[in-house]
């Protein structure tokens, strides 16, 4: 019997996703301090079963709709499987780091038109512990990806084939970029609760969010599509490595 997904892969997702939920509270908390009388004993327990259910979900129809579209996680699926992968990892590290790194500049650039705003937001980033920001790092390219990437651009681009298929059965070229485009406004508007915490939402703070962060997601949404989940993974990873510990811990503090 042909098994409906891996689901030694999904406990590994899972797995990774609760361990970066618990690794980016301190970051989470640094930004957008609780209250004093904060029942921290119950909200730290509720945002890890928060994390545990949502990535429990999100990667269990992730795989279950990448398989019929034709995207996936070639490496982890074949790690899980009992199969090498160093050959194909090896083939795409480099190229994912360099858009990870890409789409990093093209967000400082981004920043620009929104400058005395950004400076405002860097400030507060700067404030945070270096150690508290590197562990933060992990929680983007795991956990956000296995949800806006696996499962929600997925789930858009399995939609579209239910509106039309390309000559070979899969997802028309249409049909992805418009799930890409989709899932990075959702993407932006996501980033906008940590956002909150520090500025007033405004419809500049609003724009801002979706274009410096839907730019990012247009970045990782075509590397899933042609690359495997992995290499947006990647880029993901190597994109926060520069803006949250590069630019606000090593960069920013020698001008400001």
């Amino acid at each position: 019997m042909k098994k409906i997904i891996n689901w030694k892969l999904l406990f590994l997702l899972v797995a990774v996703c609760a361990v970066a939920g618990v690794m980016v509270l301190p970051f989470t908390f640094a930004l957008a301090p609780l209250p004093d009388n904060a029942p921290i004993q119950i909200i730290i327990p509720a945002q890890i079963v928060q994390t545990l259910v949502l990535s429990a979900l999100a990667g269990f129809f992730g795989l279950l709709l990448s398989r019929r579209i034709g995207f996936g996680a070639p490496i982890l699926e074949g790690i899980t499987g009992g199969e090498k992968q160093k050959g194909y990892l090896k083939s795409i590290l480099g190229s994912s780091v360099l858009w990870g790194i890409l789409g990093g500049v093209l967000v400082v650039l981004l920043c620009l038109p929104f400058w005395n705003m950004s400076v405002e937001l860097m400030k507060a980033e700067m404030a945070v512990p270096v150690w508290k920001s590197t562990l933060a790092i992990f929680y983007g390219g795991t956990a956000e990806e296995i949800l806006f990437r696996l499962f929600l651009m997925t789930f858009f681009v399995w939609i579209t084939t239910k509106i039309k298929k390309a000559k070979d059965g899969g997802p028309t070229k249409i049909g992805v970029w418009l799930a890409i485009v989709i899932t990075g406004v959702i993407f932006g508007l996501g980033h906008l609760g940590i956002t909150g915490a520090m500025t007033a939402i405004t419809g500049n703070v609003i724009l801002r969010a979706v274009l410096l962060n839907g730019s990012l997601s247009v970045i990782y949404g075509w590397l899933y599509w042609k690359k495997g989940l992995e290499s947006a993974m990647i880029a993901h990873f190597s994109t926060d490595i520069l803006l949250h510990i590069l630019i606000p811990h090593v960069i920013a503090p020698l001008f400001m």
